[in-house]
């Protein structure tokens, strides 16, 4: 098979799920550089494309307007280490694994984050990954100086032009203008560095960076967009998109839409990589695993799943009846994560604290079995195109990378449907992805200047 699959690790600086960290096969150790370590490296050593680091820059508290439930079980955004200095210090100990961290142009700068993503750019050799989010939390906004965030419309826009301005600066330098001749002497060519002299509606910058042209060309771009805008947004800007889906229907049908919006765009489709979220659990016998799932949906507490989930669709989930159905409501936050959870209320008939237990402790019927039933699984998606590969979460870290890295990356190998090897040396190049030329952006922003 000439086409290969590609993974993405979700790697959570923090407990993530509100039951996994209880498992007993859970290691507390997200304060440690050496837990993040050990996880590099077993991701290296199962030819990982790269491993991905979601944040969140509050504590959520949009379930009952407390931040009690996120902390007391341990929910997402309870305990969340800064990704960026984890993303530098997982790049150290590997040569190969590419590694992404997110960042919100809501909170942030262009110049900052182009210069960020340059550096990690050439420290890693190429290996770096922006995670792209525009944050919808009036608790996140609260952190930044803002009584209220922007609405969807505003953050879009916003993204955009901060999208074109750290691109603009990461073409700043021709890709030779560090000469570095000492006869001359001539460190770099002031011809070849340029300002962008950026006048927008919501950022102005002179530019030029201070610093060379990534080697990528531009670090990755990774998106996550499920409204309309979202989808647009990514379609236009993604080299690789994460998303959530209940079914292989769903997935196929987000797969489609995806790729003819960015043909649409004057975007060539198979350049985007489009990497669903599964949450495999793998034992030696299919008995085993069923038993296994059990035991770590078990342990989830229904109010933290809620927790999570109020804090993704931005709702305050304790206003509704905990044993009737999620209502239909209005979604501010991700509506990819509300459609994913109708889909599932109207199939299974859950009420909200079975929503919740299921929402905490989510794994998909396809991905639980042994590792050739994961494999068949995995297999079934990317085959009938649904994804160009997947984006693998835990249901407790590092156990769960382990045992997927040592059980069930084999079996793709075997098959021929994942790499034995490394093919480049960039995350690009492992990725299948071409290197940017200068000024590509244009064609991304729908030909802006």
């Amino acid at each position: 098979m000439s086409k290969k699959m590609r993974l993405a690790a979700f790697v959570t600086a923090g407990p993530g799920r509100p039951g996994g960290w209880r498992y007993p096969g859970s290691v507390p150790g997200w304060l440690d550089a050496s837990y993040y370590h050990n996880i590099a490296r077993t991701l290296e050593d199962g030819r990982f494309d790269l491993a991905f680091f979601p944040d969140i820059l509050s504590v959520p508290d949009r379930f009952g307007g407390s931040t009690d439930s996120q902390l007391r079980y341990g929910a997402l955004g309870s305990l969340r280490v800064d990704p960026l200095p984890v993303m530098a210090s997982m790049a150290a100990v590997t040569r190969h694994l590419g590694i992404a961290a997110t960042v919100s142009t809501s909170y942030a700068q262009p110049f900052s984050v182009a210069r960020t993503f340059a550096s990690l750019d050439h420290l890693t050799a190429g290996r770096s990954a922006w995670n792209i989010v525009t944050s919808f939390q009036e608790s996140e906004a609260r952190n930044f100086n803002l009584d209220a965030q922007f609405d969807r419309s505003t953050r879009y826009e916003r993204a955009d032009e901060f999208l074109q301005v750290a691109a603009k600066l990461w073409d700043s330098w021709e890709d030779d203008a560090l000469v570095l001749d000492e006869q001359a002497p001539l460190f770099a060519d002031p011809d070849r560095v340029h300002r962008i002299d950026h006048q927008g509606q919501y950022f102005t910058v002179r530019g030029p960076l201070n610093v060379p042209r990534p080697p990528q060309g531009y670090p990755v771009l990774i998106q996550a967009g499920a409204s309309s805008k979202g989808k647009d947004f990514a379609a236009h800007w993604s080299d690789v998109i994460f998303c959530s889906h209940a079914s292989k229907e769903s997935a196929q049908s987000f797969y489609t839409e995806i790729k003819e919006r960015a043909a649409t765009f004057g975007r060539d489709p198979d350049r985007i990589k489009i990497l669903p979220s599964i949450t495999p659990i793998v034992a030696p016998t299919a008995a085993r695993a069923k038993e296994l799932a059990a035991e770590i949906f078990e342990l989830v507490p229904p109010l933290g799943g809620l927790s999570t989930l109020a804090y993704h669709l931005d709702v305050d989930l304790s206003t509704f009846p905990l044993d009737e159905r999620l209502p239909e409501v209005e979604v501010p936050g991700v509506e990819g994560h509300y459609h994913e959870v109708r889909e599932i209320t109207e199939r299974d008939g859950l009420t909200l604290r079975q929503l919740g237990k299921q929402y905490g402790g989510r794994t998909e019927g396809d991905f639980i079995g042994t590792a050739a039933e994961v494999a068949d699984g995995l297999q079934e998606w990317f085959t009938d195109g649904a994804a160009d590969g997947f984006t693998l979460q835990v249901p407790y870290q590092p156990g769960g990378f382990e045992t997927f890295t040592r059980q069930v990356v084999p079996e793709l190998q075997k098959r021929g449907l994942f790499r034995t090897e490394y093919e480049g040396v960039t995350l690009r190049e492992n990725l299948g992805l071409d290197r940017p030329a200068r000024g590509e952006w244009t064609t991304r922003a729908g030909g802006a200047a």
